[in-house]
């Protein structure tokens, strides 16, 4: 599967292994605000980190709400938004850290992906 298309499953903590490509982050808006070149905000990850995630034109993240988003990792606290999936006002946060770190446990991992964070073949 191309790269382009896969996006796994993070939380803030593991963004540093994964600049450069796409990923899914479950998390809570604390703020927006609007710059010069563009649109941001701060969101918070399942596992408690504060995340950028760089906005298209016209999304809205209501902060009582909860949203998986999907993009790029710029750098190891930001993401450039592809799409942003709302997951309601009711979402057990802890239960998809532990979701996400029993993902990259290298039990699991290193069967799934490459060391690169990409798909085997």
């Amino acid at each position: 599967m191309s790269d382009s298309l896969t996006s796994t499953r993070v939380n803030s903590a593991l963004l540093p292994r994964f600049t450069g490509k796409n990923v899914r982050l479950a998390c809570r808006p604390l703020k927006a605000r609007l710059t010069f070149m563009g649109s941001t905000a701060t969101v918070v990850a399942c596992d408690g980190g504060e995340v950028t995630v760089t906005l298209l034109p016209n999304t809205h993240m209501a902060p009582d709400n909860y949203y998986e988003v999907i993009g790029s990792v710029v750098n190891p606290t930001t993401i450039k938004l592809f799409q942003c999936i709302p997951l309601g006002s009711d979402l057990d946060m802890k239960l998809i850290d532990d979701t996400v770190k029993l993902i990259h446990d290298p039990r699991f991992f290193s069967k799934m992906f490459t060391s690169e964070g990409t798909p085997e073949a």
